[in-house]
């Protein structure tokens, strides 16, 4: 997809860390929580489903943010120095900066991830959580023992990567941090409403993940929607038309 982004800003953080947004609107009334969209692994906030929720909360009143994480996308910096803890510092430090009140977060893949520690480090700020295969614990569950050896050494490994022609790091530093990081073995001190989609056919997190998650949560107000012929993105038409009407659902149950 061809990237236009000529309402791009950023915000300058510690570090000369300059992170990449879309905020709309960027001034003036907005309806409800703010919806943010944090993108998955090596994703940024050019990608087809974040734009459509970009789009969706333009046309219907409500405010929406979008971002790249450090080394992604427009942002500065190096991807290998990503990990969950720089991520989730940037995430919330853009909604404390950009976003008054409450938001509903959005995390694809990783993004669902980090949208659970955003949740947990942010509590009555955030109003909602939506997640797209959202894949916690990754680190742990999806990686060999092998490869684990490998990554605990301080190498990197690389992997085939199925949506380009280069191969998908891991690097030490972030699967240490994502090793401090595990969720789903405890209770998830989270209590607000909580939707997950995830494909049946997913091949690269399984969807018994969004159960095991959905059982971890402290909320009762969790629901969980299988795709039976739905992949890993989700980003088929019919795909984002179920998210952008659970959002809407969501946004209207607020």
């Amino acid at each position: 997809m061809k990237r236009c982004m000529s309402d791009t800003q950023f915000h300058g953080m510690s570090g000369r860390r300059r992170i990449a947004y879309r905020l709309a609107p960027e001034s003036g009334p907005a309806n409800g929580p703010t919806i943010v969209f944090l993108p998955g692994y090596m994703s940024d906030m050019a990608g087809g489903k974040a734009t459509a929720v970009l789009d969706w909360a333009k046309a219907n009143g409500h405010a929406c943010l979008l971002l790249d994480y450090s080394g992604c996308g427009e942002s500065s910096g190096i991807f290998a120095d990503g990990t969950l803890s720089r991520w989730s510092e940037e995430v919330q430090e853009l909604i404390r900066a950009r976003c008054p009140g409450q938001v509903i977060l959005i995390g694809s893949s990783m993004g669902g991830w980090l949208m659970l520690l955003v949740a947990l480090a942010m509590g009555d700020r955030v109003a909602g959580l939506i997640g797209i295969a959202p894949a916690p614990d990754f680190t742990d569950w999806g990686t060999p023992d092998d490869d684990k050896a490998v990554l605990a050494v301080g190498e990197t490994v690389f992997k085939q990567n199925p949506y380009g022609p280069a191969p998908t790091p891991t690097h030490p530093e972030f699967w240490a941090d994502g090793q401090t990081r595990l969720l789903l073995d405890r209770t998830i001190a989270i209590d607000c409403p909580v939707r997950l989609l995830h494909g049946q056919q997913d091949p690269d997190v399984p969807w018994e993940i969004s159960i095991r998650l959905a059982g971890s949560l402290r909320s009762t107000d969790v629901q969980v929607t299988l795709i039976k012929d739905g992949d890993h993105r989700l980003s088929r038409d019919q795909d984002v038309a179920l998210l952008l009407r659970t959002l809407a659902t969501l946004v209207a149950s607020g």
